[in-house]
């Protein structure tokens, strides 16, 4: 599939639901480029909208099965940057396809793969012509740097909802995967929680300690996150020193553990350590598939739950022992 794996399916998630949103003009540009200077009569790019992989623009004539040819060009690629076909009518995987034995009648096919930040594959330009061996040798380089086009493209929607210093989801990013979480959660009548989560104090580290300080602590914080919480989980940075996660399938009193580990895992950490007068303090607040409540909703109210256990805190001597507040 062309799609990140692994520990890298939350990302490919958040860029193919960012993908969504953008003007299908970028990648018809590169399909438009692509067709153009290698003179061939159909290029295509491949990216995942809603969930799944589509043909995102094309140039020349427009396939009319697309899930035939997405499920070809996957088979072509299998796993490889780059996949160029001479001749289909001379590869066994080709010959005896429709587009091979009838019209558009078929002779050449080349992907190149369209990769993410991190050199995972997440879609494919590819081109076709009638007539077999199209491409030179020459031309190679200008495929490759062609479909590297539609790889800048992917990592500014990637880095549109990334938080850059922590390299958690940023608000946008939680926005976008959160509001597809719940929108799987209410179709499958499941339960799902919202934890809003504030670091106490930081502002003294920042004044006392120097802003590189500040982002180290955020940065080890976020790890910390990453670490307790699942990899299904949505984790981001939503502001400066704010972070929400956001776990489908999961009550506020299913999640006190997870959250009572996590006060252990940051007590016994170097920011305790380092920094005595740290601590943090979340509000957790569940969401019911029943009734209306949007994303938005729920981290309003997560929020108003974590403020009033700040200011519970704030009563009492410093700790780095945190204060939750939930509805469960």
């Amino acid at each position: 599939m062309l799609l990140m794996e692994g520990s890298q399916l939350l990302r490919a998630l958040t860029i193919q639901h960012a993908l969504t949103a953008v003007p299908e003009e970028r990648f018809n540009r590169v399909a438009r480029l692509a067709g153009r200077a290698l003179n061939v009569c159909l290029s295509y790019v491949i990216l995942p909208d809603r969930g799944r992989p589509c043909l995102k623009a094309t140039h020349g004539f427009t396939p009319t099965d697309p899930d035939r040819w997405i499920a070809f060009t996957q088979a072509v690629l299998g796993g490889r940057t780059q996949a160029v076909i001479a001749d289909l009518r001379r590869e066994p995987l080709c010959a005896n396809h429709g587009f091979v034995l009838s019209d558009p009648y078929l002779r050449f096919f080349a992907a190149q793969a369209i990769c993410g930040p991190d050199g995972s594959i997440v879609g494919a330009l590819c081109i076709a012509d009638r007539e077999a061996d199209r491409l030179r040798p020459h031309d190679l380089p200008i495929f490759a740097d062609l479909a590297a086009i539609a790889d800048r493209e992917i990592s500014m929607v990637e880095s549109a909802t990334t938080d850059e210093l922590t390299r958690l989801s940023n608000r946008r990013g939680f926005t976008l995967m959160g509001e597809h979480a719940l929108a799987l959660c209410r179709r499958n009548q499941q339960c799902a929680t919202v934890i809003g989560i504030d670091l106490d104090r930081f502002k003294s580290i920042n004044d006392n300690f120097g802003h590189a300080a500040g982002d180290a602590v955020l940065k080890t914080f976020a790890k910390l996150l990453v670490q307790r919480f699942r990899t299904a989980d949505v984790v981001a940075r939503v502001g400066g020193d704010e972070f929400a996660v956001l776990c489908s399938g999961a009550t506020a009193d299913s999640m006190k553990a997870t959250i009572s580990r996590l006060a252990r895992d940051f007590s016994s950490s170097s920011l305790a350590h380092d920094y005595p007068e740290l601590s943090w303090s979340a509000g957790v607040e569940d969401f019911n598939w029943k009734n209306s409540a949007t994303l938005d909703d729920l981290m309003r109210a997560s929020d108003r739950r974590m403020y009033r256990s700040k200011v519970s805190k704030r009563r009492l001597p410093a700790v780095t022992q945190s204060a939750v507040a939930s509805n469960g």
